[in-house]
């Protein structure tokens, strides 16, 4: 009974019209189609109702198409709207305002046209390739989120772009591996469009090589894959943080990169865990010499980027002062929402910013 009335379903009227379409119109040039007939439309309403329908109705369907047609048919679709431009353009009263018009409207197309070769090297449509693009940077984030911890344990990591974007070069990474957290704070070299696609790349290599690895072997996996990268700024600064989540043992190792800093219950005050290692991907086979403690209750430690603590006028030292002296000032013993108090109050507004904030409640 219902195997006969999924029969029917499917050969409903809706069905039949919709398989006469597809036979007709392949599904791929549908809204080929569309565009075509609006565009034929609109030149004939501007034939024919000139005092009602002006010449940059065109534009309607010239801007539709660059965000909806893939780079196979948007040049050839280009070429047709500035053909029926020049085709209505006689119908028009010719006016100076009537000619700037049309020189901007040709003007247009012809940065659609292109757009879409540029378009052609990724082989999808705007929008499409728009969603890819943040699809991927949105699962290649994700890594750097914090993962669950227990009931003692708080972590947070904020990061901030100098131009205020989701891209930026400086990241991080993190994994839970049983009972040991592994965070690294990477800084790449450059700025601006170039070191947040290289950040990218980098960020989702690190984050495998950080849960698949042993801890003394991060870094040097991650030199090795920079040194494979054909890039012309092809290093980056890393700090990398290894943490016994039962014990609280801990191991830092640093890659050209600022030391972290401990703050001591007890005492209140902080500490810079000096740690030496070269940057990434200048030397091959370079050594990464770990340094160890173990982090009490109430404790609390900062990974950071130079962004945090360096600016034109002010070495890193002087920075690393002034942000434990603003911590103290900010926190004043609330460690939820500590980093991003911090980022905002220390951030550089002419570098990208990261900010890793552990605490052994």
């Amino acid at each position: 009974m219902s195997s006969s009335a999924e029969r029917r379903t499917n050969t409903g009227p809706g069905s039949r019209l919709s398989g006469a379409l597809s036979r007709v119109v392949p599904r791929g040039s549908r809204m080929l189609t569309a565009l075509v007939v609006s565009t034929v439309l609109v030149g004939l309403a501007i034939w024919r109702l000139q005092d009602f329908v002006p010449l940059v109705t065109l534009l309607v369907p010239l801007v539709v198409s660059s965000l909806v047609l893939g780079p196979r048919q948007l040049p050839w679709f280009v070429v047709f709207v500035l053909l029926v431009l020049a085709v209505t353009v006689p119908t028009q009263d010719i006016t100076i305002r009537t000619s700037v018009a049309v020189v901007i409207m040709f003007g247009l197309g012809f940065l659609v046209l292109l757009s879409s070769f540029r378009r052609s090297r990724l082989g999808v449509a705007g929008i499409q390739g728009e969603q890819m693009f943040v699809d991927l940077r949105d699962r290649i984030l994700r890594q750097g989120g914090i993962p669950a911890l227990p009931p003692d344990w708080y972590a947070t990591a904020e990061l901030r772009s100098a131009g205020g974007t989701p891209f930026a070069g400086d990241f991080v990474v993190a994994s839970r591996v049983g009972d040991r957290l592994e965070v690294a704070v990477v800084d790449v070299s450059g700025k601006g469009q170039g070191a947040g696609t290289r950040a990218l790349l980098l960020s989702g290599a690190l984050g495998g090589l950080l849960s698949a690895l042993p801890p003394q072997e991060f870094l040097p996996a991650a030199n090795t894959f920079l040194l494979r990268q054909d890039w012309d700024e092809g290093f980056a600064t890393a700090i990398h943080l290894s943490l016994d989540l039962r014990s609280g043992h801990y191991d830092l190792r640093t890659a050209g990169h600022p030391p972290a800093a401990l703050r001591h219950a007890g005492s209140g005050r902080w500490e810079v865990v000096e740690t030496e290692g070269p940057v990434l991907g200048l030397i091959d086979g370079a050594d990464f010499v770990a340094t160890s403690g173990e982090m009490r209750p109430g404790d609390a430690l900062l990974l950071y980027t130079d962004g945090m603590v360096e600016t034109r006028n002010r070495d890193i030292g002087l920075g690393i002062d002034k942000m434990l002296g603003q911590f103290e000032h900010l926190l004043r013993g609330e460690f939820e929402g500590g980093a991003a108090r911090l980022v905002e109050a220390l951030g550089s507004r002419n570098d990208d910013a990261a900010l890793l904030l552990v605490h052994r409640r």
